[in-house]
C-alpha cells in the first residue's frame, strides 16, 4: 500500500509540475504580448473566465447568458473536493486546470509566440523560484499537496507580484539605452516633434514624413516604437547624423509616460491628434487620458491641434495663455487654420483662410490626420507652394484603412491596426463608398479596451453595419454577444482570422469588397 501510495505521489507531483509548467507559459505569453503590465494577468483572467465584457446596464443579461466554460467547471469540482478533504481528487482536478485551461488560451500561441528576452526569463525565473519554495513548504504540511495546488492556480497572481517587485531594477537596466538615445540627439541635434493621440498618431506621423521626405534629413519612429523601450530604440537605430527632423510618436497608458519620454526626448513642436475612449479599459475616463495626453505639450513651443475634436479645441485658449504658439487643424471645423474640406471633386486645402487648390481624394487618408501633418509642416517651415505639390504623394499606412485589389478581384480594406469607434466608422464608411456592385463584408473581432463603453460600442458598430448592408464576419467570441444583438441578422462566426480569411477566398468574387477591421492576436478570447 505505502509503496503503491508513494509511486501515486509521484506521478501526481510530476503531472502537477507539467501543470505549472503549462500555465507559466500561457500566462508568460499574455504578459509579454501586453508590454508587462501586471495588472494584464487579472484583466486577461477575466476576459478569459467570461470573455462577455459588459456596461452597467447589461450586465444582468451578461451574467444570464454567461457561457459555462470548462475552467469553471473545474473550479467547482476544486472546492467541493477540498471541503471533503480528497486531497488527490484536488491535485487531480488541478493537473486538468494547469494543463487545459483556460481553454482556447493555447501554450504555443498561433500569432504571438514567446519571445525569451532577458526580462522575460527574469521574470519566469523569480516566479518559478517562489512557486517551488511555497510548494517546498507545503510538504511538511498536513496536507502538503495542497500549496502545490495553490501554486498551479496562482500563476497569474505570481507572474503580476514577480513583474512588479522586478519593476524598478528593469527601469534602471534601461535607462543606460536611454542615456545612449540621449546623447545621440544631443550629438545630432535634429528638431523633435512628438505625435500622440488616442488614434490617427502613426498615420498622422507616416504623412508628415511623406510630406518632408522630399528635402532629405527627416526620421521617424518607426511602426509603433512609442514607449520608453522603443522610442529609445528608434533613436539608437534610426537617427543618422545629418537628420534634421526627427519624428517621435508618443503613447501612453497613463499620466506620466508622455512626461518621462519628453524630458529625454523634447519637442519643439507637439502634434495631437485625437481624445478618446482608447484604453478605456486602463485609464478608467476620458478626463484621465486627456490630461495624460496634455504631458506632450508642457515642453514644447508650439503644438497642433485637431479642433475637430472637442476636447482638443478647449486646449487652444489654455495653451495659449500659457505662451504656447498654437496650430489648429481639422477637417470639419471652419476656425482651423489649416482645414482639409472632402468634397465630392477631391480634397480642397485651406491655409489661414486661403484656399491653396484642391488635390484627389486618397483613399484609406483621413483628412483631418493630413490637416494635422500639413499644420506641422508648415510649422517647420515647408513653404506654402510646396504643400500642394506634396500632398498628392501622401499614402495610406499598412494595416490602417489600406485599399487593394486582391488578384480574385474582390476589393480588401486592411484596417486590422485601427480598434477605436471613430476609426471603425470611417473605415466602414470607406467601404460604403468605394461603390461596389456585389457583396460587402466586414471581419472582424469588435472593439477592444473600451472598458465600461466596450459593450455599447461594440453593439452600435454592428448596427452600423447591419444599416450598411454589410455581411458580418465575427472572430473569436469577446465581442459576440454586443455584435449579434446590434445586427439582429444572422452573423458567420469563426474561431481565428485565419478561417474568416478562408471562407472570404471561397465565397467573394470580383465586385465583391471586405473590410478587415482590428485584428486580435490569440491571447485574446
Amino acid at each position: 500500500m505505502n509503496v503503491a501510495r508513494g509511486a501515486l505521489d509521484v506521478v501526481l507531483g510530476l503531472a502537477l509540475c507539467a501543470a505549472f509548467a503549462a500555465q507559466m507559459l500561457r500566462w508568460l505569453r499574455v504578459l509579454q504580448r501586453e508590454h508587462y503590465a501586471p495588472s494584464s494577468m487579472s484583466r486577461f483572467l477575466g476576459r478569459w473566465s467570461s470573455p462577455q465584457v459588459a456596461s452597467a446596464k447589461s450586465v444582468e443579461r451578461t451574467r444570464r447568458n454567461r457561457p459555462i466554460t470548462l475552467s469553471h467547471v473545474l473550479m467547482m469540482a476544486l472546492v467541493i473536493t477540498v471541503v471533503l478533504r480528497a486531497d488527490v481528487l484536488v491535485a487531480l482536478v488541478t493537473v486538468l486546470y494547469g494543463i487545459f485551461c483556460p481553454v482556447g488560451l493555447a501554450i504555443k500561441g498561433r500569432t504571438s509566440q514567446l519571445q525569451w528576452t532577458r526580462r522575460l526569463r527574469t521574470i519566469a525565473l523569480v516566479a518559478t523560484a517562489v512557486s517551488v519554495a511555497v510548494a517546498v513548504a507545503g510538504a511538511f504540511t498536513v496536507r502538503p499537496w495542497l500549496l502545490f495546488v495553490v501554486v498551479v492556480w496562482a500563476v497569474p497572481a505570481t507572474l503580476d507580484a514577480a513583474t512588479r517587485v522586478l519593476a524598478p531594477r528593469e527601469r534602471r537596466s534601461s535607462q543606460r539605452f536611454v542615456d545612449q538615445a540621449v546623447a545621440r540627439l544631443g550629438r545630432v541635434k535634429p528638431r523633435i516633434v512628438a505625435i500622440t493621440g488616442s488614434y490617427g498618431k502613426t498615420s498622422t506621423k507616416n504623412h508628415l514624413a511623406d510630406l518632408l521626405g522630399a528635402d532629405g534629413g527627416v526620421a521617424a519612429s518607426p511602426r509603433s516604437f512609442n514607449n520608453r523601450a522603443g522610442l529609445s530604440r528608434a533613436i539608437n537605430e534610426n537617427l543618422a547624423d545629418g537628420t534634421r527632423i526627427f519624428i517621435a510618436e508618443m503613447g501612453t497608458y497613463g499620466p506620466g509616460e508622455i512626461r518621462d519620454l519628453c524630458s529625454w526626448c523634447p519637442p519643439e513642436i507637439a502634434v495631437v491628434t485625437a481624445i478618446g475612449p482608447v484604453h478605456l479599459e486602463r485609464m478608467k475616463t476620458l478626463d484621465v487620458i486627456d490630461q495624460a495626453k496634455f504631458e506632450v505639450t508642457e515642453r514644447a513651443a508650439t503644438v497642433v491641434l485637431n479642433i475637430d475634436d472637442d476636447r482638443l479645441a478647449r486646449w487652444v485658449e489654455r495653451l495659449s495663455q500659457s505662451g504656447k504658439r498654437v496650430r489648429t487643424c481639422g477637417s470639419l471645423s471652419e476656425h482651423a487654420s489649416v482645414r482639409v474640406d472632402p468634397g465630392a471633386q477631391g480634397w480642397s486645402v485651406i491655409v489661414d483662410g486661403v484656399a491653396l487648390g484642391t488635390t484627389p481624394v486618397v483613399a484609406g487618408v483621413q483628412p483631418t490626420n493630413l490637416a494635422c501633418a500639413i499644420g506641422c509642416a508648415l510649422e517647420l517651415g515647408l513653404a506654402v507652394d510646396r504643400v500642394m505639390a506634396r500632398v498628392a504623394g501622401v499614402r495610406t499606412v499598412a494595416n490602417r484603412s489600406h485599399v487593394a485589389t486582391a488578384p480574385s478581384g474582390v476589393v480588401v480594406i486592411d484596417d486590422t491596426f485601427n480598434a477605436n469607434p471613430a476609426s471603425a466608422a470611417a473605415a466602414l464608411k470607406l467601404l460604403s463608398s468605394l461603390k461596389l456592385t456585389g457583396r460587402l463584408v466586414v471581419v472582424t473581432p469588435g472593439l477592444i479596451e473600451l472598458g465600461p463603453e466596450q459593450y455599447g460600442a461594440n453593439m452600435s458598430l454592428a448596427q452600423k453595419m447591419s444599416a450598411a448592408g454589410a455581411e458580418l464576419v465575427i472572430v473569436g467570441r469577446t465581442n459576440v454577444r454586443p455584435m449579434e444583438i446590434g445586427y439582429a441578422k444572422p452573423v458567420r462566426r469563426f474561431d481565428t482570422r485565419d478561417r474568416a480569411v478562408d471562407w472570404v477566398r471561397s465565397a467573394l468574387v470580383p465586385g465583391d469588397g471586405v473590410l478587415y477591421l482590428n485584428d486580435l492576436p490569440d491571447h485574446y478570447p
